[in-house]
């Protein structure tokens, strides 16, 4: 088939290598957003996908909206024969849905109909799941709620963050849709609708969701550093400043501190929640690189119980 890739970070980029790499399919073009300021200096920067289809030497469009009619023209004028997507971050109008014969066919990180928006792999780990996964559906108007063609499962580790699983399950999902178009052009595959149960919903996180409640159980804290990391990072407050959390793991047999009490030993940092303790492992100080949890409690001299969170 003729296909047009839409994607926009680095996670789409090995489903995009996967369809370059099939000699049963051509990439025709790539849809992508827009460049972006990035950085200190605020420069535009190409995404990923972008960077990744000018080394192949494949067209990219970059409209600033999918119903754009330059943009539009353009598919209409390429004329593909079906449009996989994955993270392109924009929603497509269903003049353009229309385009494709045989559709547009995105790859989701989770197993529908769990989990439907911008962060399932984010909310599945804070949701405390033992097993995600990636499917591929036809795009209909509907968010994320378009008849599945294919799936694939993930066990999520004990200390998986969202980068960690989000990583493999970009890897396994190429195949995936790269599968997906082959059975798709064969004949072999055929959507199946979602069932009506089971529908959770995954918008994104935001920076007031990653805020760490320490009244909340261990379990419940560490769920929260591991699906914000790397993004949006969970933080709490000391004496005033933003801390990121940026590795954390319960403490099953320390009990002694309140919620949000910090206690520091030589190499050791613990503080209480609603159940037992966590051991902070590693730490952002507003301002400053991520360091040992440890050094940072040595350079700010905790005080006898002292609270994050005020």
């Amino acid at each position: 088939m003729k296909l047009v890739f839409a994607g926009t970070p680095e996670v789409a980029v090995p489903a995009l290598d996967a369809l370059i790499a099939s000699d049963r399919h051509e990439v025709a073009a790539v849809v992508t957003r827009p460049d972006a300021p990035a950085g200190r200096g605020r420069r535009l920067v190409a995404s990923p996908v972008a960077e990744r289809a000018v080394e192949a030497g494949i067209e990219v469009l970059k409209p600033a909206k999918p119903r754009d009619e330059e943009f539009l023209a353009r598919l209409r004028e390429i004329a593909p024969d079906c449009c996989p997507v994955v993270a392109y971050g924009a929603l497509l109008p269903k003049v353009a849905l229309d385009v494709p014969a045989r559709g547009w066919v995105n790859l989701h990180f989770s197993l529908l109909p769990a989990w439907r928006g911008a962060a399932p792999v984010q909310h599945s780990l804070m949701a405390g799941d033992e097993v995600t996964g990636a499917s591929t559906f036809l795009i209909e108007e509907g968010l994320d709620s378009g008849p599945v063609y294919g799936v694939l499962t993930e066990e999520i580790r004990p200390t998986d963050t969202s980068g960690d699983l989000l990583t493999r399950l970009a890897f396994a999902g190429a195949g995936l849709l790269a599968a997906t178009m082959d059975g798709i052009e064969d004949g072999t595959l055929h959507a199946v609708p979602q069932p009506p149960e089971g529908v959770t919903l995954a918008p994104k996180i935001t920076v007031e969701d990653a805020r760490i409640d320490w009244s909340a159980p261990a379990l419940r804290v560490d769920r929260v550093v591991r699906g914000c990391t790397p993004a949006p990072g969970a933080w709490t407050l000391f004496r005033g400043e933003r801390l990121k959390l940026i590795q954390a793991t319960p403490v099953l047999d320390r009990t002694d501190l309140a919620p949000g009490e910090l206690a520091a030993a030589k190499n050791n940092v613990y503080v209480g929640t609603g159940s037992h303790a966590v051991e902070l492992l590693w730490v952002q100080p507003q301002g400053k690189k991520p360091m040992k949890a440890a050094d940072w409690a040595r350079g700010v001299r905790i005080a006898h119980g002292e609270l994050l969170g005020l």
